[in-house]
């Protein structure tokens, strides 16, 4: 997977993050979404975003509402509900906003197979279940979401795609 240095990930495109050193770069903990904000606003986006200058919005509660779903269901709603709603901010902020997904336990249920750059997300415990993010979420895309650095030898801190589609 490709490593990213860049900050583009802060001003468009959709993350997933899980580092509190990264969120904080881009937002204030108040200034977090919950995932109803966000599924209520797909019809109707506010003219401004709520963070980093106004060219970011991050979303906190993905990673529990999946926990509360069986894993068949988790990977239905994530193709059903939370991609078109991904889709719909795209099409409103194009490339003028970013989209953060904020999953502070995402480090360690975020796996990346090494040899196809398959994302998954690993299932909440009995259950020991992964959802292949990029076959539900960017359609087996997997040569183009990156590994987010803030410098160089640091632990990956999230996932930037530029555009799902």
């Amino acid at each position: 997977m490709r490593q990213l240095y860049d900050t583009v990930w802060q001003r468009r495109g959709t993350s997933w993050l899980w580092d509190e050193e990264a969120r904080n770069q881009i937002c204030a903990a108040s200034e977090v979404w919950s995932l109803r904000q966000f599924l209520r606003a797909r019809k109707n986006w506010p003219d401004d975003l709520p963070s980093n200058e106004g060219r970011t919005l991050v979303v906190g509660g993905l990673d529990g509402s999946l926990d509360l779903l069986t894993p068949t269901d988790a990977e239905a709603w994530l193709g059903d509900v939370i991609k078109p709603a991904v889709l719909s901010f795209q099409d409103e902020w194009g490339s003028d906003g970013a989209l953060v997904f904020w999953l502070p336990s995402g480090q360690n249920r975020i796996k990346v197979n090494v040899a196809t750059d398959e994302v998954g997300w690993l299932c909440h415990a009995p259950h020991g279940y992964q959802i292949d993010l990029g076959r539900v979420l960017w359609g087996h895309a997997n040569e183009y979401p990156q590994e987010i650095l803030l410098r160089e030898g640091a632990k990956s801190v999230g996932l930037f795609h530029l555009r799902i589609t």
